[in-house]
């Protein structure tokens, strides 16, 4: 086996040459550790009986099938059938998928530029990247995709679904949405763009000395990106800051561990992961002492901050360094392993969970902020008052039978574009930070 990579982030993004990002790791453990982590005999056994049957339907389907059926493909429908009955984020790449997994980590690829996943058998937007076709078109996170071009995605993996999103730049693919709080499904025609992605999407002054920073999402040079962001900063006399984690889905995972070492000391734990085998289980310090250790600190995450984002986030939380703020977190507490396979495809395998410094498994529950603030849309976007979202075979029994659940147009991206969003949960952020630095002169004069 050649090297392997460890992925936190909860996201595949529909993309062209794209899919999960990741990070190079350790040599994969041998098959013998495996053994050794407790497989008796009888289960083997059982494997080999299984097995025993599944040569079985092989032989059946090459021998009868009405076409002389190809041995790779029937190969590939089992691994992709085996991985899917372990949790959503286990996955069979193909060759051409888990090339376009190492592209991605350099951000430049193409597609529609939405992160998606797998939430109560819907297929579920993560968050729309910024100036992206999905972001022009006013996708949000929470619109749960009912048809692309036409075709209903019940029962679609994430695989299948990005394979059916990606393709040649300004070609372009139809979208159904159904919008949580709707009643009303929204067509939205995209054009496939060229994607490129910057962690740092956001770096710059707000009022009274407090700096601020957006990270979309955690890639290789994430950490690299954001030093040198909080550089220019500090020369501008930042003196407290606002870190943005809202709808960043995630990622690498040694990237999220050297971002929050930039807010902590030295020596102070980051996460524990925890999984079957001895070398799974580990707990990670911080080694230095971050550039930004002391200054007061607000960090703004949503529902689509996932993974790699919850690990920032619940490490600052749990050692008092920083005060979140906004509405509760994704939850998605798995570490993906990537095994390479001798033919250039790959196994995607969650292989252990990670537990913030106090222990906390988020895994489904998501960190709760300590400062609770809702975002709130302008008047013009409150048109509806939310209801509860209906399950997945409501509405696809619904959409299959042709009821229509209100279908309407969505509002044209210029119009979207040209309304100005005042950012209630930005603004409180600062106010908090004045707040705080009020308190920290008055202990410090002693009035």
């Amino acid at each position: 086996m050649k090297h392997r990579f460890v992925l936190a982030g909860v996201a595949v993004l529909l993309l062209c040459a794209a899919s999960q990002p990741t990070t190079f790791g350790a040599k994969r453990a041998a098959a013998e550790d495996t053994a050794a982590s407790g497989a008796s005999g009888t289960s083997n056994e059982e494997i080999y009986k299984q097995l025993e049957l599944f040569e079985h339907a092989l032989a059946i389907v090459r021998s009868d099938y009405v076409e002389e059926p190809q041995a790779k493909p029937l190969v590939y429908g089992a691994l992709k059938g085996m991985l899917a009955t372990l949790d959503p984020y286990s996955q069979f790449l193909d060759p051409d998928s888990y090339a376009e997994l190492k592209v991605e980590t350099e951000g430049e690829f193409g597609g529609l530029g939405i992160e998606i996943t797998i939430k109560d058998d819907l297929l579920t937007i993560i968050t729309p990247i910024d100036d992206t076709p999905a972001s022009q078109a006013g996708l949000m996170a929470g619109d749960r995709i009912v048809k692309i071009d036409g075709e209903l995605t019940r029962g679609l993996t994430l695989v299948d679904a990005v394979k059916k999103l990606r393709g040649k730049p300004k070609t372009k693919v139809t979208l159904t949405v159904l919008r949580e709080g709707e009643n009303a499904l929204k067509e939205v025609v995209l054009e496939r763009a060229i994607i490129k992605i910057q962690s740092v999407r956001e770096s710059t002054m707000l009022d009274e000395h407090i700096g601020y920073v957006r990270l979309s999402d955690f890639r290789e040079k994430t950490t690299e990106d954001l030093e040198a962001a909080l550089k220019k900063l500090k020369e501008q006399a930042m003196d407290s800051m606002v870190l943005d984690l809202r709808n960043n889905p995630g990622g690498l995972l040694d990237q999220a561990i050297s971002v929050s070492e930039l807010f902590l000391k030295r020596r102070q734990l980051i996460v524990t992961t925890k999984g079957r085998l001895r070398n799974q289980n580990q707990e990670v310090h911080s080694r230095i002492d971050g550039m930004v250790s002391d200054l007061p600190l607000v960090i703004l995450i949503n529902e689509g901050s996932a993974s790699a984002s919850e690990i920032v986030a619940g490490a600052m939380q749990d050692h008092h360094r920083a005060v979140l703020l906004g509405t509760k977190s994704h939850g998605k507490a798995s570490v993906q392993t990537i095994f390479p396979l001798k033919d250039g495809s790959a196994l995607r395998l969650t292989t252990s969970k990670y537990f913030t410094p106090s222990g906390r498994s988020i895994h489904g529950q998501g960190i709760p902020p300590d400062v609770e603030v809702p975002f709130e849309r302008p008047p013009a976007e409150d048109k509806d008052k939310p209801a509860k979202g209906e399950q997945a075979a409501e509405i696809f029994e619904k959409v299959e039978s042709g009821e229509k659940l209100n279908e309407k147009s969505p509002e044209s991206t210029t119009a979207k574009n040209n309304k100005k969003r005042k950012d209630n949960q930005l603004a409180r952020a600062v106010d908090l930070l004045k707040g705080i630095k009020v308190y920290q002169t008055k202990e410090k004069t002693g009035s």
